[in-house]
């Protein structure tokens, strides 16, 4: 069974910078498209940024387009999110979630369920 396990979560001032990193073990990482998501107490998971298998197609959200960037390593089996401007409204736990495999609907954010535990990103203003 797959195990996801995020980490590079903290504490930055406004305009500064995280990189998070999302490592796999104990499954087939390769063939399946990855996405980020994030929430905060009382809401629902909000997606941030999602890459397929072979890291070739991204896609972001309209908040978060322009200041992330999604990528992969797959021969290290780990995704990454580098968060740069961030801003206060960014703060929240951020974790990874398991798609599909080769791109199959990787649009839809629902086909992204298994996750793991997440990381906390807070920004002060």
């Amino acid at each position: 069974q797959v195990q996801l396990v995020e980490s590079g979560g903290g504490l930055v001032q406004a305009g500064g910078s995280l990189r998070l990193s999302c490592a796999a073990s104990g499954g087939t990482f390769s063939t399946y498209d990855m996405g980020w998501f994030r929430q905060t107490p009382g809401k629902e998971r909000a997606f941030v940024a999602a890459i397929t298998w072979g890291g070739f197609n991204t896609r972001y959200a309209d908040s978060v387009k322009g200041r992330f960037t999604i990528s992969r390593d797959n021969a290290k089996k780990t995704v990454y999110l580098q968060m740069n401007s961030l801003k206060p409204e960014d703060t929240a736990v951020y974790y990874c979630a398991r798609g599909r495999q080769f791109g199959s609907g990787w649009h839809d954010d629902s086909v992204y369920g298994y996750r793991g535990q997440g990381t906390q990103v807070t920004v002060s203003a």
